[in-house]
């Protein structure tokens, strides 16, 4: 690094901050993180337990090529720093009807476990609509999720150019809808409405063309050796051996700005210069003015409301007795509608689905002390947040006791976090863990994109395009790193140009690889 990299601040050490981080500080950045809490990792974070620290924030690692283009793009290899596993059962799924399946790696297995399970027809629908998964996902992956900027009229001309997606897109139909068409039987349909809540959605609201997130499931699962924190630790240990520097519980308190641009972030420990800075936080920070008026014209209100689900997350260690669980496990809500108009109406759902993840599974035996994580969908804000904790911990064991699942010991309220404690944790985030919320047909283009109206202000992380979850959050970082390195070329091209006979200094190898896509 020289004296004269360009400087660069990031706003918290989130899953899409640091792989901007690492990017950036690979092109010879001078890379600075700042984050509020003790700890990397934002919503990737841990709890401790007398087994170790159990996630307590994302669980299911999907799209394993985004993360191998990341240690690619720094000249690593992904296999040489972490071990993914692959899952032979992608999840587990329990009825309160007795009814059990298992969706396999194995697309063959799948279908013959649902057909086994619900009948020939309905294995012949759940073909059918994996195929369409399939089309939806491979027509819009490049011109949505991979496109740092998707644009609207340019997604629209490629649908027309191929009509065939038309129907398959459902323009205007709900998921929920869209699902009730494609299969007869309602436990199916509640299977796969479920991945509406990958965005923070629920399938009565959210497009059909959201049935897509079924395919990015379907072409792979893997847990992380370690659990998910370790893919954050290791993306940071890259970037600091790259000269990133990390300073925590450091909240940034404004963003600053000089003669129109931004010039660095102010902190209680003092000012923290920079060329550029990338924010990694929830968006709504900056419409809402948290960090100060000078940031506040970088996102619209537009961009951040309506806001998506929240959840109730208990993390904990116990030993589990009653119920054959995979690493991921489902119990679903006998009356999903019931669920989701309770959330709607930002109550507490009495009625729910329950996804557990069992941390440990196949590592450690059966009578053996294990972390698990058990999340439940929430809404953004509750209501009475101190009532609701201890009624919310009784509502989620009881229900598993009804499946037939136990815990020693039970854990207590202690364990669980709520929306009210999601909103401390990320300011401005009103307790929502996906941003801004996917419902209607044009969500995903309303998301703020990594450039912002403000000079030298970025954004990434699940609250900015392509989305959340964790390879979304991972490319909004590589858009993020690619953006500020095109726009620091350009600003230092001008300045040369501005000055005959400079030369380019500080970020010449930003120069010669400023796309990182």
């Amino acid at each position: 690094m020289k004296a004269d990299s360009p400087k660069i601040v990031v706003i918290g050490a989130g899953i899409g901050g640091l792989a901007a981080a690492l990017r950036l500080s690979h092109q010879g950045c001078d890379v600075t993180i700042l984050d509020i809490h003790s700890a990397l990792g934002g919503k990737m974070r841990t709890v401790p337990s007398d087994a170790g620290p159990v996630d307590a924030g994302p669980t299911v690692l999907t799209m394993k090529p985004v993360f191998e283009a990341l240690f690619d793009d720094v000249g690593e290899t992904l296999a040489d720093h972490l071990v993914l596993q692959p899952l032979t059962t992608l999840a587990r799924h329990y009825w309160d009807d007795g009814a059990t399946l298992d969706l396999d790696a194995d697309p063959n297995k799948s279908f013959a476990n649902i057909t086994a399970t619900f009948g020939t027809k309905a294995g012949q629908e759940f073909e059918a609509f994996s195929a369409r998964a399939k089309r939806l996902y491979e027509a819009f992956d490049g011109p949505m999720m991979r496109t740092a900027e998707p644009n609207q009229m340019a997604v629209t001309k490629a649908v027309l150019g191929r009509p065939s997606l038309i129907p398959d897109m459902a323009p205007h139909q709900t998921m929920a809808g869209l699902l009730k068409r494609s299969f007869s039987d309602p436990r199916l349909a509640q299977l796969f409405g479920r991945y509406a809540t990958y965005v923070g959605g629920s399938p009565y609201a959210s497009p059909a063309i959201l049935s897509l997130i079924w395919q990015a499931e379907a072409q792979g699962v893997w847990s992380v050796q370690g659990g998910m924190h370790q893919l954050a630790r290791t993306i940071a240990k890259l970037a600091q051996a790259r000269g990133a520097t990390f300073h925590y519980n450091t909240p940034a308190t404004r963003i600053t700005r000089q003669e129109g641009r931004i010039n660095g972030v102010q902190t209680h420990a003092g000012h923290f210069p920079a060329d550029t800075v990338l924010f990694n936080g929830d968006p709504r920070a900056l419409e809402t003015g948290l960090l100060g008026e000078g940031a506040v014209p970088a996102v619209d209100k537009q961009h951040v409301e309506p806001r998506s689900l929240s959840a109730f997350v208990h993390a904990f260690a116990a030993v589990p007795d009653g119920v054959d669980l995979a690493h991921h496990t489902v119990f679903f809500g006998h009356d999903p509608k019931a669920e989701f108009k309770a959330l709607a109406k930002g109550d507490m759902p009495t009625d729910a689905t329950l996804y557990l993840c069992a941390q440990d599974h196949g590592q450690v035996g059966a009578d053996a002390l294990q972390r698990f994580e058990i999340i439940m969908n929430g809404p953004a804000i509750l209501r009475d947040h101190e009532k609701e904790k201890p009624r919310c911990q009784t509502q989620i064991f009881k229900r598993l006791r009804a499946f037939g699942l136990t815990f020693s010991p039970t854990p207590g309220p202690e364990a669980l976090t709520t929306p009210q404690e999601f909103d401390a944790l990320f300011p401005a985030s009103s307790g929502s863990l996906y941003g801004r919320s996917p419902h209607g047909l044009l969500a995903a283009f309303k998301r703020p994109t990594a450039r912002t109206k403000v000079p030298g202000l970025y954004l990434c992380g699940g609250g900015a395009h392509p989305g959340a979850g964790v390879p979304m959050a991972t490319l909004s970082g590589q858009h993020a790193a690619a953006a500020i390195m095109t726009d620091l070329a350009s600003t230092l091209m001008s300045h040369q140009t501005a000055t005959r006979g400079g030369t380019l200094t500080g970020s010449a190898t930003a120069g010669q690889k400023q796309s990182l896509s």
